[in-house]
C-alpha cells in the first residue's frame, strides 16, 4: 500500500472564539505539490504554521511521514545581520559536518538559486526577488523531503516569479519533494500545483487540479479564479 506523505484529518484551530481552520481534510503523495488558495485570512497559512510545528492543532491530526522539513517564509525572513552565505548556513548549524562542508553546501545551494556571486552581501543589499531566492537556498540548504512555501512570489514581477516557480518546479522533479504551496497568484498555482483545495471562512470550498481549474462551475473557484467583485466570498461579508 503507498501512504500519503502529508495526511491532515479534521484539523481545527481556534483563536479565542473564532475558528480559524473548520474539520480540513487533504492527501498528499510523494511528489505533488499542493496549491492552497482562498481571500486574504481564510486560514491558508495557519495550516503551514500547524504542520510545521509554529502552532498547534486544538482538533484533529496529521501525519508527515518524512522528517526533513524546509519553510520559505513570504517575507523571506532574512537574519539582517547576516551575510547571504551565512543566512543559508544557519540552517545547517544543528548538522554534524566540517565547516568545509557547509561552505561547500552553502555554494551548491546558492548556485542552484543563481546567487552565488552574492555571497557576501547583506538582505538590504539584494532587491526582493534576490532576497526570495535567498530564502529559498536556506530552505532547502537541508535537502529537505516535504518543504512548505508560504507566497513565494507575493511582491514580484513576473519575470521573477517564473524564476521562483522554475525552482519549485526542479526541486520537486529532482528530488521527489513533497511540497505545499500558499499562494495567490495564478501562474505560481498553474506552473507548480498537482493539486488544489480552496479555502474560505477556515472550511474548503473546493477541491481539484488546475486541469478543472478554468471549467468547475463551483460558485466558489470561478469568483476567484475570475476576480468577480460578486460571488460568495464578498456576498457573506456584505
Amino acid at each position: 500500500m503507498i501512504f500519503p506523505i502529508i495526511e491532515v484529518e479534521n484539523l481545527c484551530k481556534f483563536y479565542e472564539d473564532h475558528e480559524i481552520l473548520k474539520n480540513i481534510n487533504f492527501k498528499i503523495f510523494s511528489g505533488e505539490t499542493l496549491a492552497i488558495i482562498g481571500p486574504s485570512g481564510s486560514g491558508k497559512s495557519t495550516i503551514l504554521k500547524i504542520l510545521s510545528g509554529l502552532e498547534e492543532q486544538d482538533k484533529g491530526n496529521f501525519k508527515l511521514r518524512k522528517e526533513k522539513i524546509g519553510m520559505a517564509f513570504q517575507y523571506s525572513a532574512l537574519l539582517n545581520s547576516y551575510t547571504v552565505s551565512e543566512n543559508v548556513a544557519f540552517a545547517l548549524h544543528d548538522r554534524a559536518i566540517t565547516q568545509k562542508e557547509k561552505e561547500n553546501i552553502v555554494h551548491e545551494k546558492l548556485e542552484m538559486v543563481g546567487m552565488k556571486d552574492y555571497a557576501n552581501y547583506m538582505p538590504y543589499e539584494l532587491s526582493g526577488g534576490q532576497q526570495k531566492r535567498v530564502s529559498f537556498a536556506r530552505a532547502i540548504a537541508n535537502d529537505p523531503e516535504i518543504i512548505f512555501y508560504d507566497e513565494p512570489t507575493a511582491g514580484l514581477d513576473p519575470i521573477n516569479s517564473t524564476i521562483i516557480e522554475d525552482y519549485i518546479n526542479k526541486l520537486s522533479k529532482n528530488s521527489n519533494c513533497t511540497s505545499i504551496v500558499v499562494t495567490h497568484q495564478y501562474s505560481t498555482i498553474k506552473r507548480t500545483a498537482n493539486k488544489i483545495i480552496c479555502l474560505f471562512k477556515g472550511k474548503i470550498v473546493w477541491e481539484g487540479n488546475k486541469e478543472n481549474l478554468e471549467t468547475d462551475d463551483n460558485e466558489y473557484i470561478r469568483q476567484f479564479m475570475d476576480a468577480k467583485i460578486k460571488g460568495p466570498f464578498t456576498e457573506s461579508t456584505n
